[in-house]
């Protein structure tokens, strides 16, 4: 019951999508479209925790989908350890998924897609750059490089060149006009030299990423980069420092100033008094906080840009438009009650009590081990006490 979900003799996906959730934002759904990896990384756990591969069919995620948009979801995000590797253990691909869920997206509604590793994506290039120009896809892509230096990417098992990741993004880029490609780098892994962060520097200064994430090699225990001798902790904030200062060097929205652009507005801003929405290349917008604008597409101008944002200006003689089905559910109601009574297949019914159940049984064999692991330990604190009195 604790172990991995399989059939004949395949991991599954994980829990059932259909079961009931409660949204952290009622105008996004997350759908997860697998579990675990393909890939072995040197300094990542994520083998060691979640396990091989496991895929969700393409009928649950677009019934997941169909639901969600019945309950007045606007956007939905596809997430997995890594999206591109969908379906491969199952005989099926990314792209199949897409151009599925997209029949199923009501128009002005969006799909986001997931973190991708460029081995898996560079099969599909050309079907995901037609996706990707779908008016209801945002033309947006999370693509990790981790290191612009072949060695390093060897000594990390990536399974890819840094021209191989090149290749996916000039390649969308040239097909996807105005596409935004986030990326990852690790600065400091135990075997990156001045010469390959050099390298690093190098590719982010060519592409000019508009989201770059940095991030500092951390020892993973377990992992075979946690037994490699580290590099200097000085050296290492010396070098994210030096990335960090060619990341800040330019501002990738300035040119967008005087624009008109539609955006999808679902959100608060950090700042409490605008409304975020995105366009269709999942650029962040803020917008001013009227109440009839969340939810909504909205036509504005944009009037300021910063480094990671841009504001727009409402577009008077346009009125906001709803592209949801329905009214959004209220925060904190839980999803997934409504549709469940449509489902006409009584195998689907019975399977997702099936699967409520196991997670009852679950949640109460967990509780039971973690009482039973506490009175043990207490146990033995209390054999210690008692043994040290009996010596003094």
């Amino acid at each position: 019951m604790l172990g991995q979900k399989k059939q004949a003799g395949k991991k599954q996906g994980g829990a059932s999508l259909l079961l009931p959730k409660v949204r952290r934002n009622p105008l996004i759904e997350i759908i997860s479209v697998n579990t675990g990896c393909l890939n072995q990384c040197s300094y990542c756990k994520t083998k060691h925790a979640r396990g091989e591969l496991g895929s969700y069919s393409i009928e649950e995620i677009v019934a997941r989908a169909k639901q969600s948009f019945s309950e007045g979801v606007c956007e939905v995000w596809l997430t997995s350890e890594d999206t591109g590797a969908y379906g491969r253990d199952i005989g099926v691909s990314l792209p199949e998924l897409l151009w599925q869920l997209v029949e199923v997206i009501p128009e002005g509604c969006r799909l986001r897609l997931g973190m991708t590793n460029p081995p898996y994506i560079l099969d599909h290039l050309e079907e995901m750059s037609k996706i990707m120009q779908h008016p209801r896809v945002y033309a947006f892509l999370h693509v990790p490089v981790q290191s612009g230096s072949d060695g390093v990417l060897g000594e990390m098992k990536r399974e890819y060149t840094v021209n191989e990741f090149c290749r996916v993004v000039d390649f969308l880029k040239s097909r996807v006009p105005g596409i935004t490609i986030a990326t990852d780098i690790i600065c400091g892994f135990p075997t990156e030299t001045e010469e390959d962060f050099q390298e690093t520097v190098k590719l982010c200064s060519k592409y000019k990423f508009p989201s770059l994430f940095i991030n500092q090699f951390y020892p993973r225990p377990g992992t075979p980069a946690a037994k490699m001798q580290r590099i200097p902790t000085k050296e290492v904030k010396n070098r994210t420092r030096r990335l960090t200062e060619v990341f800040q060097s330019y501002r990738p929205y300035d040119h967008k100033l005087g624009e008109k652009q539609t955006v999808l507005v679902t959100e608060e801003a950090h700042d409490k008094e605008h409304w975020v929405g995105h366009n269709k290349y999942y650029e962040q917008v803020l917008v001013p906080k009227n109440e009839d604008f969340l939810g909504k597409l909205v036509e504005v101008e944009i009037i300021e840009t910063g480094k990671h944002y841009m504001r727009g200006r409402p577009i008077e003689t346009s009125k906001p438009i709803s592209p949801a089905m329905t009214e959004y559910l209220p925060k904190g109601e839980i999803s997934g009650f409504l549709s469940t009574q449509d489902i006409s297949d009584s195998n689907k019914r019975n399977q997702m009590k099936e699967d409520l159940a196991k997670q009852e049984r679950y949640i109460i064999l967990s509780f039971i081990l973690l009482i039973s692991a506490l009175l043990v330990k207490l146990a033995w604190v209390c054999f210690k006490m008692l043994n040290g009195n009996m010596i003094d």
